[in-house]
């Protein structure tokens, strides 16, 4: 969707408008984050990086206003005792987490691309050879592979043909792709046809061997994804599971034997399943991640 933020709680347009207070200290915060002007183009927000900045930095405001009151009210209708301090607490790590997928946003956008890209990329080069070993020229394969359901390699060969009609060479046209491809893999297989074409070699025994690289690769790809789950998994496990379990055995025991307030051990508790919940998104985020990206969807 077209000018959306994530995690905002006010319309674009309202939040771009009321953001330009911010922005002189946009302006200086900038520099901090390169990343953001660089994957700019990888989301739809008509807003420049300095903007976008300021707008993420009014939306953390909000945000931690919105939640601060939330909690407040909630808590003190519950007759938590320190409402006011414990949302206090609890507002600011998740605004700190809210501001930081909004910081990333644009870097997480240009990641999924990418990861689009790889992991349509062997069954696209795949079906390229199908065709070139039919008889099929190179041309047509580009314009048939830019039909179909590859993804963002799809929307890539679309564009290259409509610079080939409009009279691009179409050695020019496959080099600028590759020059523009934030992808290493696409990249290497563009540039490796591109030489074979400059070379005049066949470009199906070219193909082949692009194919074959990039089946090495992903065979490594899945070793090394097995490699980095055993570790995952294990401190999955002490975080989320035997911590909580022995802090919570700890804390009834200790609280049997000393004379607290009835909320301090509904606080502590309400506090251990939202650090637990945190710590669960993050490990399936930290999972997903690593996934090998020449793999294909399923």
């Amino acid at each position: 969707m077209k000018n959306k933020i994530p995690f905002s709680l006010v319309p674009f347009n309202t939040l771009k408008n009321i953001s330009k207070w911010f922005s002189g200290i946009a302006n200086k915060l900038i520099k901090y984050f390169p990343f953001i002007e660089q994957n700019m183009e990888y989301i739809q927000v008509e807003a420049t990086a300095k903007e976008y900045l300021a707008m993420i930095i009014m939306n953390s405001i909000i945000s931690f206003a919105a939640i601060f009151i939330l909690l407040s009210v909630t808590l003190f209708f519950v007759k938590i005792e320190n409402s006011l301090l414990i949302s206090i607490i609890i507002s600011i790590p998740i605004t700190i987490f809210l501001f930081a997928q909004q910081i990333l946003y644009p870097k997480i956008r240009a990641g999924k691309k990418i990861v689009d890209v790889e992991r349509n990329l062997l069954p696209a080069l795949q079906d390229m050879l199908v065709q070139l070993n039919s008889g099929i020229p190179l041309f047509r394969v580009i314009v048939d592979i830019s039909t179909k359901d590859y993804g963002e390699i799809s929307k890539k060969f679309a564009n290259a043909v409509n610079e080939i009609n409009v009279g691009v060479p179409q050695i020019d046209v496959l080099e600028e792709m590759a020059s523009k491809s934030s992808s290493l893999y696409l990249r290497k297989a563009i540039w490796q046809i591109v030489n074979g074409m400059k070379t005049g070699a066949n470009t199906t025994i070219v193909l082949k061997e692009v194919i074959s690289s990039l089946s090495e690769e992903q065979l490594i790809q899945v070793q090394r994804y097995a490699s980095q789950l055993n570790p995952l998994v294990m401190f999955y496990m002490i975080i989320t599971i035997i911590l909580p379990s022995l802090g919570m055995t700890f804390l009834t025991v200790i609280t049997s034997f000393i004379a607290t307030s009835e909320s301090l051990p509904k606080t502590i508790f309400i506090g251990f399943y939202i650090v637990i919940f945190f710590f669960q998104i993050m490990f399936l985020g930290m999972i997903k991640s690593r996934r090998p990206t020449l793999l294909e969807n399923r």
